[in-house]
């Protein structure tokens, strides 16, 4: 069996940033492929599922020749972002300028994976019956944030998870930030938002807070995470997909909660320091000093 299959869409992004404006591929799918095919050492497999137009099918060429398996849904156009960052790069303004066509159970009636993680980017990507089918196909593993998504005239804004009592019983990973958690449960306190969302399902809550850390939450247990140091930060596009990604890299290996989320911390920090995927080593992360023990 695989050991972790991603599914989503790859997109088309525009990044502006105070130091740059790029076009360049992205998406859950994109960040999370690029960054584990620099930790791929044959101890964990991986697939990738993505969906996109044809025009686009560079993206996926570009992955397949780093060795990843991939597998393609067609659609009838490419998602297509356009993300501005203000001198706060937790801050940014996001519009949609092109949608995918949904997932659907019949298109993934195939998918089987210890780890199957739904890389949503928009509410109606992987709709409710696609998260109850998968649920028996693997670990399933889902970030908040595209649910909590919906596009207006092209600008995004923010609003609740209408489904999210019934999804969260099929969800056993949940990625989300102190923003989303806040959305999803209203509590104000991290911890306690935490706590809600596993009473609802969730096995194990990943929530990041940015120069904060991030904590996980699991088995009634809460483990704080330190955030680590980069050099410089130039663009934060990614850097969840990231987390969810080096989480899942090392669990697969057999690590522990507390080591896998210390990993994870350490490559979204990497990643941080230029625009695109995490491009680093498993040495680098590993040798990475957080900003406080």
């Amino acid at each position: 069996m695989i050991d972790i299959c991603c599914i989503g869409h790859i997109t088309h992004d525009r990044i502006v940033t105070p130091a740059t404006d790029v076009h360049i591929p992205g998406g859950t799918t994109y960040y999370f492929t690029h960054g584990i095919s620099r930790l791929l050492d044959g101890s964990v497999s991986y697939k990738l599922i993505a969906s996109l137009a044809e025009e686009d099918m560079q993206a996926v060429r570009e992955m397949e020749a780093l060795g990843i398996s991939a597998e393609v849904i067609p659609s009838r156009h490419t998602v297509y972002f356009e993300n501005i960052y203000e001198a706060d790069m937790n801050r940014r303004r996001q519009r949609v300028l092109a949608k995918a066509d949904p997932f659907t159970v019949e298109a993934l009636s195939g998918v089987e994976a210890r780890y199957i993680v739904l890389g949503s980017l928009l509410a109606d990507d992987f709709p409710l019956d696609v998260i109850r089918y998968l649920s028996g196909r693997g670990t399933l593993v889902v970030d908040a944030q595209g649910y909590l998504r919906e596009v207006r005239d092209q600008h995004v804004f923010s609003v609740d998870w209408p489904d999210k009592l019934e999804a969260l019983k099929y969800i056993d990973i949940l990625k989300v930030n102190e923003y989303e958690v806040a959305v999803l449960t209203g509590e104000k306190n991290p911890r306690q938002g935490a706590r809600r969302l596993a009473e609802w399902g969730p096995r194990e809550v990943l929530l990041t807070m940015g120069d904060q850390g991030s904590l996980v939450y699991a088995g009634g247990t809460f483990y704080d995470i330190p955030a680590y140091a980069p050099s410089r930060v130039v663009d934060t596009t990614g850097c969840g997909d990231t987390y969810v990604m080096g989480y899942l890299f090392r669990r697969c290996q057999g690590a522990g909660i507390p080591e896998a989320a210390h990993f994870a911390a350490a490559v979204s920090a990497l990643k941080l320091e230029h625009t695109g995927p995490f491009c680093g080593t498993v040495e680098e992360a590993l040798s990475l000093k957080p900003l406080k023990s």
